[in-house]
């Protein structure tokens, strides 16, 4: 059965290229173009994975990650941050709430972050 991934990430542009590098891999793909609804799908689905961006539409990425991570449901996804917040206090405050990595965008080439994520769901 394939591995199912829901990104979170309101540039069109990424969210169409992730896409097609994780199709690629051969993961189920399902997105969200802002936190709230990223979240219902995330319920909805249950993935194996969550690709989230921080700096969202309706709703930041830091209260997608704590409620993910509050909810019985939803708590042991595991969850990657994409964001182009790349400050130190960013990424510690990331980790903190329950991410299992955070990358920031302008310094991640999508096949590397496709071989993290692989590693990630072995």
């Amino acid at each position: 059965m394939k591995k199912k991934i829901v990104l979170i990430e309101d540039d069109q542009i990424l969210l169409k290229a992730l896409n097609m590098e994780l199709l690629k891999q051969g993961y189920e793909i399902l997105s969200s173009i802002d936190g709230q609804s990223g979240i219902e799908l995330v319920k909805k689905e249950i993935p194996d994975l969550v690709i989230l961006d921080l700096v969202l539409p309706k709703m930041h990425g830091f209260n997608v990650l704590e409620l993910l991570k509050v909810d019985q449901n939803t708590r042991n996804i595991p969850v990657v941050i994409l964001s182009n917040l790349g400050q130190i206090d960013d990424v510690k405050k990331g980790i903190k709430l329950g991410a299992e990595d955070y990358y920031i965008k302008a310094s991640t080439d999508l096949s590397d972050l496709s071989k993290k994520i692989k590693k990630l769901l072995a």
